[in-house]
């Protein structure tokens, strides 16, 4: 595990956004499959075109070991594009986990692969394999952009992206919120109901 993916995984989604300006959030409908999930890495994109999948299989075939595939189905939520043989074809691999903007199916058996998933919800019925798609080009998800190798954290708040290049200075920036966050949570909290209305009273003066 690389230094930059420990680091992520030990930083909230909420102060990542914070750092991020809030700009690169997913659409908040794209939730976790359970609460605890927690993944960082970079992004390996499927665009797929309405009720297909097929090209999820070429996408575990090129990614490497805790890369997250992150897949553009279009909002689709009638045909799933993945179930739970492909989760354990991506998770024998060391992808780490899948980000969709559609639907997935099997969600028992996925949830007992420890696989992490987060995307619309299930479904029961299975995605078409027609042909057509594309692996590791731009795409856009939840109302974001993302381009292959960009950082993608998700947790049980939500998922946000980190273009390629600026993953230093995000965590740098998350870790200083993060700092800031205690700092006045300790103040403020410090003698119960005395120092909170202290805090209460310097807000609002600021107004």
């Amino acid at each position: 595990m690389s230094n930059i993916v420990e680091r992520f995984l030990a930083i909230p989604t909420t102060a990542i956004s914070d750092a991020t300006g809030g700009h690169t959030n997913l659409d908040a409908k794209i939730k976790p499959l359970l609460d605890s999930y927690k993944i960082a890495g970079r992004a390996v994109t499927v665009r797929l075109p309405d009720g297909e999948n097929g090209a999820v299989l070429e996408a575990i075939s090129i990614a490497q070991k805790g890369d997250i595939l992150v897949i553009d189905a279009k909002g689709n939520t009638n045909r799933a594009v993945a179930g739970d043989f492909v989760a354990s074809l991506a998770k024998g691999v060391g992808i780490q986990g899948f980000v969709v903007n559609g639907v997935i199916r099997d969600i028992a058996a996925i949830r007992e692969l420890g696989f992490p998933v987060f995307s619309l919800g299930t479904t029961v019925a299975a995605g078409n394999k027609h042909g057509g798609g594309a692996v590791n080009v731009p795409i856009a998800i939840g109302g974001v952009s993302v381009k292959p190798g960009d950082f993608i954290i998700g947790d049980i708040d939500g998922v946000v992206v980190v273009p390629q290049g600026e993953e230093e200075e995000i965590i740098k920036k998350a870790e200083e919120k993060m700092a800031k966050d205690e700092a006045r949570e300790k103040e403020a909290l410090a003698n119960g109901e005395e120092s909170i209305r202290e805090y209460l009273a310097k807000a609002l003066a600021k107004k």
